[in-house]
């Protein structure tokens, strides 16, 4: 169990974090005050709906998973393509490179709990088996639904450079991989790769995996640029006014993974509800959107497939054009699509 926690921090991180405008001497901070407390009276009623109402907060039987098929992924397109794994995970294949975004295909998004959060899908390691080689590995922050061991263990032989967090190295490295294919990234910090610019977003959330290393690496999204198109992968994050600095600097995006789903209204600063998503979506200038965040774990107290519903609900208000692809299925952003409402 003790492998899961990652690296610590080590002073010379620190001086080098010293140098960065959110570090405020003992550990990052969001660009708008952000409460994390939670508040003592409303403990017991949340404990009750946590253990006690579980109706409707996962599915009844396993969600499947559309078999990967290497020729059509891997075939030229004039924009980019992608298949999404449930929760964060995407492989996106751009530029005819293939990235791939938070790749937590673990069976348990709670290694370290006294109780598992069992994954929807059944099986999700063994998707890694028929992946392609990794031309590049994005990692927004270090949370286990997001950041995973077994799935960083079994990607390692495929993967040629990581991109990551500021922080979020130190665990890659006590994992096994190379220091010299990890590239560790403030807000606003930009690369090219491979005629990509990426850049990593400000979000409004926090870190951290154990009891003493909250906020002591940086979360956030990831936005991609090339001559043809601008895609945008929000990170986790609450509602802020970080949304329409990124659409200011890097938008209009042609397309946006928006976080969506685990929200609670204790714990609404970190997380968006799907009204917000999809605002933010329009702060940002995203011209379609997806939610993603979803379909993977249950990590919070509202029905399975609230998220979805209610995000398409205020896309369709807002007249926001939309993706819903099953899990697994591939998109390609050249080609026009209808939405299958598959979780119904």
């Amino acid at each position: 169990m003790r492998k899961q926690f990652g690296g610590k921090i080590s002073k010379k991180e620190i001086e080098e974090y010293k140098k960065i405008s959110n570090w405020d001497g003992e550990k990052f901070v969001n660009l708008e005050p952000t409460s994390m407390d939670f508040s003592f009276q409303a403990l017991p009623k949340f404990l009750y709906k946590q253990f006690c109402e579980k109706e409707g907060r996962e599915p009844k039987k396993p969600l499947p998973i559309v078999p990967f098929q290497s020729d059509n992924f891997l075939a030229p397109s004039e924009k980019s393509k992608f298949i999404w794994y449930g929760h964060s995970a995407i492989l996106l294949r751009m530029n005819n490179k293939t990235i791939l975004i938070d790749p937590m295909l673990g069976t348990n998004a709670s290694p370290i709990a006294p109780f598992s959060t069992k994954r929807f899908s059944t099986h999700t390691l063994e998707l890694i088996d028929d992946f392609p080689e990794i031309d590049l590995l994005l990692m927004t922050h270090d949370h286990y639904d997001h950041l995973d061991l077994d799935s960083i263990r079994k990607l390692q032989p495929k993967v040629k450079q990581y991109f990551t967090g500021m922080g979020v190295g130190r665990h890659l490295k006590k994992w096994g991989i190379e220091e010299d294919k990890i590239i560790e990234f403030d807000w606003w910090r930009s690369e090219a790769f491979q005629d990509i610019q990426i850049t990593y977003t400000p979000t409004r959330h926090f870190s951290g995996r154990g009891l003493t290393d909250r906020a002591k690496s940086m979360w956030g999204g990831w936005a991609f640029q090339t001559e043809q198109e601008r895609l945008w992968f929000s990170g986790d994050s609450g509602y802020g006014n970080h949304f329409e600095e990124v659409g200011e600097r890097l938008g209009p995006f042609d397309f946006a993974w928006m976080e969506c789903g685990q929200y609670n209204e204790n714990w609404s600063l970190i997380h968006m509800f799907p009204e917000e998503s999809v605002q933010a979506a329009m702060d940002a200038k995203a011209r379609k959107v997806m939610p993603v965040h979803w379909a993977g774990f249950s990590l919070a107290q509202h029905h399975w497939t609230d998220p979805v519903e209610k995000f398409v609900a205020s896309a369709q208000r807002k007249s926001i054009p939309f993706h819903t692809p099953e899990l697994g299925e591939l998109v390609d952003l050249n080609q026009e699509r209808q939405n299958q409402f598959w979780w119904r």
